[in-house]
């Protein structure tokens, strides 16, 4: 399995804003565009307004282990920007791990079998 990288540049998290596909939910946003790479490129934005240094990275690594469990039911080819909500704040890994999925699947980039029955 080809592992994922990350979205580190601002100008890459800029062309996925402005041409990518977005879809929320109460605790993410999540912004998904295709690109030209062999894998998939996850970026993470938690706002200074969601809290302090700790409550960032702890949601940003929640969000990021989200991703890893579930990373081989993604499609690939994919940039995906997820930006945390203030409404994530004290929410556990299951939470996020459920918000995450959801939205997932509501830009159908998951190749569960649930998810094209759904599309059908």
């Amino acid at each position: 399995m080809i592992r994922s990288e990350s979205l580190k540049k601002n100008q890459d998290f800029k062309v996925v804003y402005q041409n990518g596909t977005s879809y929320a939910n109460r605790l993410l946003v999540m912004y998904v565009l295709k690109n030209q790479h062999m894998k998939n490129r996850l970026g993470i934005s938690v706002s200074k307004k969601v809290g302090n240094s700790v409550v960032r990275h702890r949601l940003t690594r929640l969000i990021r282990e989200s991703y890893r469990l579930n990373e081989t039911d993604f499609d690939s080819n994919l940039d995906i920007v997820v930006v945390a909500r203030a409404a994530a704040k004290g929410k556990s890994f299951h939470e996020i791990e459920s918000a995450f999925l959801h939205l997932a699947r509501k830009h159908h980039i998951t190749g569960n079998e649930h998810d094209k029955e759904i599309s059908d």
